[in-house]
């Protein structure tokens, strides 16, 4: 009899363990997945172990208006549209642009945010607008690998008009956009190209850096999707319809950046 209830104890033990582990390996029910680089304040930045900023509080909103539960998972940037495309993940928010490439891959929602990439350079520095840096010889461009800023860089300093590469190596590639600055800070690039909000935040912890006033370039923020998650795009589309209308993403956006 002993015996018995041995065997059933190591029985049921075992099936606990196995569900256990199909409740790790798989999606968790009733919960979205987004991808990030929370390397991007203010968009995403980590505050002690949890990532908050303007993405995340706007994924937090609609994961609520959908009725689940927000895991929020930083990656390498460039790994995020993969991640998604995938299904990996449920959805990739990183102030991402919408971008020809990135649209072979994944479908993006409606824009929910405007960014500007600006240009810092060290205080003193020959590169007074965007126009000097053609002008300049041997030219060096810090950004961040994958970001627009290293695809706007790469097609206008590195490629021909033809978009085929002339052989020049101008822009210089990190994992982080904080990399980026240091390696201006070390004299190893002539200036960085990035989002104007992470832009203030590295030129404010840095001392003698500044940003240039002219803009480097105007792009909308978006969130990207799997093709196969069609359903996914469009309840997404209409929380952010939603929260555009009753002035809840301003407010997000306001409350980190101002109403400047």
């Amino acid at each position: 009899m002993k015996k018995i209830v041995s065997l059933g104890l190591a029985v049921v033990m075992a099936l606990a363990m196995m569900t256990g582990f199909v409740g790790c390996g798989g999606k968790e029910e009733n919960v979205l997945t987004m991808a990030t680089n929370a390397e991007f304040p203010p968009y995403e930045y980590w505050e002690g172990e949890k990532i908050v900023g303007i993405d995340a509080e706007i994924a937090a909103l609609i994961a609520d208006e959908l009725g689940m539960k927000l895991k929020i998972e930083s990656i390498e940037f460039g790994s995020i549209v993969a991640g998604v495309e995938t299904g990996k993940f449920d959805f990739g928010m990183a102030g991402m642009t919408v971008t020809e490439d990135r649209l072979k891959s994944v479908n993006f929602s409606t824009t929910y945010a405007t960014g500007i990439q600006v240009v810092i350079v060290k205080e003193g520095s020959e590169i007074t607008s965007p126009d000097d840096m053609a002008a300049k010889a041997d030219l060096k461009i810090g950004v961040q690998q994958d970001t627009t800023g290293d695809i706007f860089s790469t097609s206008n300093f590195e490629r021909d008009e033809d978009g085929n590469d002339n052989g020049k190596e101008v822009v210089f590639r990190y994992n982080k956009g904080a990399d980026a600055v240091q390696a201006l800070v070390t004299g190893k690039v002539d200036c960085v190209i990035i989002d104007n909000e992470p832009a203030k935040a590295f030129v404010a912890a840095n001392e003698g850096l500044k940003i240039l006033e002219a803009e480097y370039a105007v792009e909308d923020y978006a969130i990207c999707v799997s093709k196969e998650n069609e359903d996914l795009l469009n309840k997404i589309n209409a929380a952010i319809d939603k929260f555009q209308k009753n002035g809840k993403i301003d407010e997000i956006i306001n409350k980190y950046i101002g109403t400047n």
